[in-house]
């Protein structure tokens, strides 16, 4: 049972906290309940624009990395389509500096037209690299843009397109800083050697003074319900033939999301798992292939992921897939097959919530999603699916006119 304290602040801040004594370094975790689902279309890659921006110094601080190291810690962030996390490491004796700094960008940020205009080069040339540059690189765009056609996960975190990166203004970071970035939409999190007392009393102090902004109301489109196949070819300049599968999935919340969850696991979690052994090691139709959830917020996807040995054929490929898919739906999972995923997934929680820092976000996700208490029951609600959740899903689910699939050929 992992220990796990709650607080709020007046001005909405949400904090949650968990004790680790003796250890060496404390976790600061401040999570942002915002992510490139927020944007619009012919302004995407602003979250990821403004994660940029929030290192690139405030009215208190001119270099934020710097401050950090300088306190013998580290930092980091990332964003995806949902939150947006800023992290740090440093002694419990520096920890002061890491409430000082959280709450010094949350309330001052610089944005002026000189940061604005260096960071969205910055993004922009990370924008060539990963998708023009990489092999595979588009991917992200071509899948989300087959699955979805109105929920704003059409689009990937890093932007669109280049042109809506690139056209980015001070105004329009300005807008999205003042929407999103307070009090009211943030948790900070922190596990290390510190009390629950100390950790309110810095939070109310470097915090408790920043103006509590209510969050505008968001609703996302929903999808609509998928009613056939959808299939998309492409050539491209890559090592070998890949092809992508995609089935839309429940939402974060919805209970049916652990059953997705272990499918994955069952088919490719290991070399024992469905299609590792029977469509790599022995039949080799694929050199390598996998299977995983997005674990988005909104409704999402299931990937299958597949790189074919040399002679295979997409529509082999794809056939051997369904196959695998329509073999677990079809004659109920073995127990001990179950067993051994969800003892893998026990596994893995508990070694991971080791780690102060994983630990740290994973309460401030828990408690985004609506009480951080909720990381000590998802175990059991691992433990809780059945052999026949998983044939009902897959069933009800995993169908041809529910699943999108590109082609990528290497050419």
């Amino acid at each position: 049972m992992i220990e796990v304290n709650r607080h709020r602040l007046a001005n909405g801040l949400r904090i949650v906290h968990s004790q680790a004594k003796g250890a060496r370094m404390v976790a600061v975790d401040v999570l942002y309940g915002v992510g490139s689902r927020d944007e619009v279309p012919g302004k995407t890659g602003l979250a990821h624009l403004l994660e940029h921006l929030m290192f690139n110094g405030s009215a208190g601080v001119r270099d934020f990395s710097a401050c950090v190291q300088d306190a013998a810690g580290e930092c980091n962030a990332w964003t995806n389509c949902d939150v947006t996390n800023y992290y740090m490491s440093l002694p419990p004796c520096n920890v002061e500096t890491a409430f000082w700094l959280e709450s010094d960008r949350m309330a001052s940020l610089n944005l002026d037209l000189q940061s604005v205009t260096t960071q969205r080069d910055v993004v922009t040339e990370e924008f060539k690299q990963r998708v023009y540059n990489a092999p595979y690189g588009d991917i992200g765009h071509l899948l989300r843009g087959l699955c979805y056609t109105r929920h704003p996960y059409r689009w990937p975190t890093v932007g669109s397109c280049i042109d809506d990166v690139a056209s980015l203004g001070v105004d329009d970071v300005k807008a999205f800083y003042s929407a999103y970035y307070n009090p009211c939409n943030a948790v900070l999190s922190v596990v290390g050697d510190i009390s629950m007392d100390s950790v309110i009393g810095l939070a109310d102090k470097w915090f408790g003074g920043i103006a509590g902004v209510p969050v505008p109301v968001r609703t996302y489109d929903a999808e609509p319900a998928q009613e056939s196949r959808r299939l998309l070819q492409v050539e491209r300049g890559v090592p070998v033939d890949t092809i992508y599968m995609a089935f839309p999935m429940v939402e974060r919340m919805h209970g049916d999301f652990y059953v997705y969850d272990i499918i994955s696991d069952i088919l490719s979690n290991g070399k024992s798992s469905r299609v590792v052994n029977n469509l790599v090691r022995r039949d080799k139709v694929f050199s390598t292939i996998d299977a995983y959830i997005d674990g988005s917020m909104d409704a999402g996807l299931f990937h299958v992921d597949g790189k074919l040995s040399p002679g295979v054929t997409f529509e082999q490929a794809e056939e051997k897939i369904r196959g695998e898919i329509a073999a677990l739906a079809g004659r109920p999972v073995m127990g001990h097959e179950l067993e051994k995923v969800k003892n893998k997934y026990e596994s893995n929680f508990m070694f991971s919530n080791l780690n102060n820092l994983n630990l740290a976000y994973s309460l401030a996700y828990y408690e985004l999603l609506g009480d951080a208490r909720g990381i000590n029951s998802e175990v059991e609600k691992y433990k809780s699916v059945t052999a026949a959740d998983i044939s009902r899903v897959l069933s009800g689910h995993f169908t041809d006119s529910n699943s999108s699939v590109v082609y990528y050929k290497a050419v």
